[in-house]
């Protein structure tokens, strides 16, 4: 089997009313994804995560290094990319780029051997993952903040044992919204707070010090992804687990982070960190830290595919004992049509958990209609 061809599709949606992270505000949200066609008839896809425009440049220009290979070998291209490109990206859109491509090979990999991508990567320990719902991100309402608290009781009813808030909004108005949020989901539900490495580590330990009471699940991003030693300030001074690495890239880059003990818990993103290849790797290095490991997720359909196949591999999150600790989903509940409308049957929740496809490859289907209504001008 040879690859024939590499088709990258730039893919934009505008939102029906902004929002904000800690870093920006957002109107439309974007997508690339990855086409793959082979001698054979097979077609597998992927997803970069990034600046939609940048790694689609990335993947075109290498595309011609993938025509004529063997797609079913997933490292030898990994690496043959990799080191090609070595000189000028060892992390960023160049990984993103890679990482797209590496999905895509082992969506056509699985597909030829007739099994999922989870079976190839070790087989499943798990049919099904608990989600956590992403959003509660800042619109343009009153200052009061309590559409968040509205929307956190809102994921809870839906079924949702777990939930993350963005932050980074400066320490008073941060503390009154994670008040409110937690009181509008009680003391049973778990809160994650993220603040998108919004704050130096001084203000991130006063910020975990005035929260802990609230009994954080995790605090995302605390401090930019460069400063490793803030990181290691933030979690020596805290007692709520810090996560990061989701602006981080290949084993290489996560390997200072779990030598210097900067984390707790490790958030390789698998369309941004270098794919499946990579970030199984990524995984089985965290185990060897004690580390836990909850992957970020934030793309279309796609992407959470792919996610799901790592999470259904991956070991629970604590030594064997009678009540393992499973790896969670990260699941955004936000505005994004993309999400739903590129697959032909969307993946979706039932009370807060999420099943993983069973089909042959990632064990979805691209629905190409959406391509067209989607493709950024």
């Amino acid at each position: 089997m040879k690859i024939t061809r590499v088709r990258t599709y730039i893919l934009h949606s505008a939102l029906s009313q902004p929002f904000a992270s800690s870093r920006a505000w957002y109107d439309t949200r974007t997508a690339m994804l990855v086409e793959i066609e082979t001698d054979q008839g097979i077609i597998g896809w992927g997803e970069c995560y990034g600046p939609a425009r940048m790694t689609a440049a990335v993947v075109d220009s290498v595309a011609s290094w993938l025509i004529g290979q063997d797609p079913l070998r997933t490292d030898h291209l990994w690496q043959m990319i990799y080191a090609g490109l070595r000189d000028h990206g060892q992390k960023g859109v160049v990984i993103e780029g890679l990482s797209g491509i590496d999905i895509a090979l082992w969506d056509i990999k699985g597909k030829h051997f007739g099994v999922p991508v989870h079976q190839l990567l070790g087989g499943a320990q798990r049919t099904e993952l608990v989600a956590y719902a992403t959003g509660l991100l800042r619109r343009r309402a009153d200052h009061s903040n309590r559409y968040l608290a509205e929307e956190a009781a809102g994921y809870v009813a839906e079924g949702f044992s777990a939930v993350k808030l963005k932050v980074g909004f400066g320490l008073e108005d941060d503390v009154a919204t994670i008040r409110l949020v937690r009181e509008a989901i009680g003391p049973t539900v778990q809160l994650m707070v993220d603040a998108n490495h919004a704050y130096d580590s001084i203000a991130a330990i006063r910020l975990g010090r005035m929260i802990e009471h609230h009994d954080i699940g995790w605090f995302e991003e605390p401090v930019p992804p460069e400063d490793i030693a803030g990181y290691r300030a933030v979690k020596a001074a805290l007692s709520i687990p810090i996560a990061g690495g989701e602006c981080e890239f290949t084993r290489f880059g996560f390997r200072e982070l779990f030598v210097s003990r900067a984390l707790d818990i490790a958030q390789p993103d698998t369309c941004a960190a270098g794919g499946l290849s990579e970030c199984k790797k990524i995984a089985d290095m965290a185990e060897t830290f004690g580390l836990r490991c909850i992957p970020h997720v934030w793309g279309t359909g796609i992407a959470i595919a792919a996610s799901l196949h790592l999470l259904a591999v991956l070991p629970s999150n604590t030594p064997p004992s009678l009540r393992p600790i499973a790896p969670m989903l990260e699941f955004d509940r936000t505005e994004y049509p993309l999400r739903q409308a590129i697959l032909t049957e969307p993946i979706e929740h039932t009370r807060g958990i999420v099943p993983v496809p069973e089909g042959a490859g990632l064990g979805i289907e691209v629905d190409r209609k959406a391509l067209v209504r989607f493709a950024a001008q």
